[in-house]
């Protein structure tokens, strides 16, 4: 191996990604407690206690489901419950992953309708009002929050209210949003959300959080095509939170105990302080972006996620390159984009361990130093920085 592939191929010493992401401290030393039997009282006290915790924690008064996989599970799962077959679906798509969960929707739906806009852009409201006004028999909408592989946000609040007043059940995407920023679920009339822990809230990547309105389990119980008896069921882990009852199948006991410690964090420093070190390491990050003459992706900030920037790629600069650099001279890797966003931006993540404002300077640093080295024009990486500083500072 030559010096260039050892370095790149070397563990990173900062990992700035979208996902996964470092763990906090605490998270990694609850990994390492001891695995109870899943039928132990003692361990089934303890999932019911996660589960109350985590429901106090997305703010909701249902009580949430926790699916044993990646969020992606939960994902698919949502799908599978909650559209029966006939039914209209409407899939609101701004970027990659807007658009890979239709492939899962179509095969479903009675009918299959989608509203796209570009990936650097928005949903824009009035067109999910205008669809549905010409569309009276729409049973679900899908969309995603932060289409990850863009950085940007759709307005969800105004599309759930909506989708609420149609009377069309609402699936939202907020993998890579919750605990990263604020979302009132019950408020925007979220009938099924999809989260994880695994991104703003610090922990591994190896569960699905899901919230259900009480319409959304009334759809499910109804839909004879809800999976039943299937690792894609969700009503099979509908009392599961309940220590007096058992599980589908054995749940991750590790995982479940470091969900418990990431819980633990978020709740003590509190939510909005969470909220808030996620949006000023973001704020600083795109500060110093444009700073250093680099553009963001989106073409609108206000659309920019306060868990992720994306910066465009100068015409030329090969994103592979670029990032491969970065960890060479500056031990730091972040993300690609993926599908028609690959080798147009890349994407530096602000969740969990990574949202305070420091990581914001180092990765300007990297992105500013590799870039200039493999273009040849040096970029201005202290007017980068001192941009940041002059946002964390006031």
């Amino acid at each position: 191996m030559n010096d260039s592939l050892a370095a790149t191929a070397a563990p990173a010493l900062f990992t700035l990604t979208t996902g996964p992401v470092n763990c906090y401290p605490e998270v990694l030393s609850a990994i390492g407690k001891p695995v109870l039997y899943d039928y132990d009282p003692s361990f089934l006290e303890h999932y019911q206690s996660v589960v109350l915790k985590l429901q106090k924690a997305l703010g909701i008064s249902t009580m949430p489901v926790i699916l044993q996989g990646e969020p992606v599970l939960g994902l698919e799962a949502a799908a599978h419950g909650l559209v029966a077959p006939g039914d209209r679906v409407l899939n609101l798509v701004s970027g990659v992953y807007g658009a890979g969960y239709g492939e899962w929707l179509k095969p479903l739906a009675g009918a299959f309708h989608e509203i796209r806009v570009g990936y650097d852009q928005a949903i824009d409201p009035a067109d999910v009002q205008a669809f549905l006004a010409a569309h009276l028999d729409t049973a679900v909408v899908a969309v995603c929050h932060h289409d990850t592989p863009s950085g940007t946000l759709n307005p969800i609040a105004e599309i759930g209210k909506i989708v609420q007043a149609h009377g069309a059940l609402l699936i939202v995407d907020a993998v890579s949003s919750w605990a990263g920023m604020e979302i009132d679920i019950e408020g925007i009339g979220a009938d099924l959300l999809i989260t994880g822990p695994n991104k703003c809230l610090g922990c591994p990547p190896a569960l699905s959080i899901l919230t259900l309105s009480d319409r959304a389990w009334a759809k499910l119980e109804a839909n004879p095509k809800a999976p039943r008896a299937s690792i894609l069921s969700i009503l099979d882990w509908k009392t599961a939170w309940k220590a007096s009852e058992g599980f589908p199948f054995t749940p991750s006991v590790a995982e479940i105990n470091a969900l418990d410690a990431g819980l633990d964090r978020y709740l003590s420093e509190t939510p909005e302080a969470v909220w808030a070190r996620h949006a000023l390491t973001a704020r600083a990050m795109r500060a110093g972006v444009k700073a250093m003459g680099l553009t963001l992706w989106a073409t609108d900030e206000a659309i920019a996620s306060p868990t992720c920037t994306a910066v465009r790629l100068p015409e030329g600069v090969d994103e592979t390159l670029l990032r491969n650099r970065m960890k060479q001279d500056y031990g730091v890797v972040i993300s690609s984009g993926r599908a028609e966003t690959f080798n147009a931006l890349v994407r530096i993540g602000h969740m969990g361990p990574t949202a305070y404002p420091l990581y914001a300077v180092l990765a300007l640093t990297a992105l500013g130093g590799a870039m200039g080295a493999l273009t040849g024009k040096p970029l201005d990486i202290g007017a980068g920085v001192a941009a940041a500083n002059r946002v964390i500072q006031g």
